[in-house]
């Protein structure tokens, strides 16, 4: 975890091992025949082959999160029923106020509707929603929202990498990745995306892959059903 504190400790990025991946597709692929759904490497899943996968951060590790920013967070209903429960809106969205560190901060919640979500369910994975757009806007994970760079004027110095570093510094980012092993969930979605892409996908940019990794992850990759 990050010496920081607070809401700097809010900003921090997820580790790997706390963003998942969430299948999004057409809706011609969301309500594809039984027989055109697969088993998914990447999330687990049963869905079209051709649905695509966003990173995302959880109910449960975004919760870990505020409780390290603040042990006393707490949200509330912008709205309630006459019988005191949160309010609804017409579309089955709920607006909520997320308080942390200080500070409240607006946030809205949506889902999608099914026969066959369990009682209830669809209303938690409202609230879920809720605290993640509004945790983001304290900055809970940024970079997951964003498609592109956020901050271009903090990248690291292409050159950099093959200077020596000064003494107190701390090495370029790129000498400093963490190296990817195998049997994390980091190498199962390196092994499928070189199956479908042809390359490591994200993973390469937030991790190491040596050279003997790479050859692993190109064979594994070629005996994926």
């Amino acid at each position: 975890m990050s010496d920081n504190t607070g809401l700097d400790l809010l900003r921090q990025p997820f580790p790997d091992h706390q963003v998942g991946k969430l299948a999004k597709g057409s809706k011609a692929q969301t309500q594809c025949k039984p027989e055109e759904k697969k088993n998914c490497v990447i999330c687990g899943g049963w869905h079209h082959p051709k649905m695509i996968h966003l990173d995302f951060v959880g109910h449960a590790a975004l919760t870990d999160r505020l409780l390290d920013c603040d042990i006393n967070w707490h949200w509330e209903p912008l709205a309630y029923t006459a019988e005191g429960l949160p309010a609804f809106d017409e579309d089955g969205g709920l607006w909520i106020w997320l308080s942390l560190c200080g500070t409240k901060r607006l946030g809205y919640g949506n889902a999608e509707k099914s026969q066959y979500k369990e009682i209830g369910s669809r209303k938690k994975e409202v609230i879920g929603d809720a605290l993640r757009n509004a945790a983001m806007r304290g900055g809970a994970a940024l970079g997951l929202w964003h498609k592109g760079d956020l901050h271009m004027d903090n990248k690291p110095d292409p050159d950099q990498a093959t200077r020596a570093p000064a003494k107190g510094h701390i090495l370029p980012e790129k000498q400093t990745k963490a190296e990817l092993q195998p049997g994390t969930p980091a190498w199962g979605n390196a092994i499928a995306a070189f199956k479908r892409d042809g390359h490591y996908g994200a993973i390469e940019k937030r991790m190491a892959i040596s050279d003997a990794n790479k050859t692993a992850i190109k064979e594994e990759a070629a005996n994926v059903a």
